[in-house]
């Protein structure tokens, strides 16, 4: 079964940190990579001037990753086949 290299972005009804999703959209087009699902939006202490994306923890099938900007932060499910230094390497192409 031959697949398209483009991955799926899901939308939810929450909003989102300012400047991820173009990052995101980036990021579903690498192949590897078959569905990302922006999550929780919470606020934490420190600043953080410019938006970044941590790989945090596997979960199955998976990466989960933390984006943060300011002093909100924001978990990104990424559904990849991807080792763990190749989905660092994409996410630090698509930030650029």
């Amino acid at each position: 079964m031959n697949r398209p290299a483009d991955g799926r972005l899901v939308w939810n009804p929450s909003t989102h940190i300012p400047g991820l999703i173009p990052v995101l959209e980036k990021l579903i087009t690498c192949p590897g990579i078959s569905t990302v699902t922006p999550g929780v939006i919470s606020r934490t202490r420190g600043r953080c001037p410019h938006l970044k994306l941590k790989v945090s923890v596997p979960i199955r099938g998976g990466y989960k990753v933390i984006a943060r900007q300011g002093r909100i932060i924001q978990e990104v499910f990424i559904v990849t086949n991807l080792s763990l230094t190749e989905l660092k390497g994409a996410i630090q192409l698509c930030i650029k």
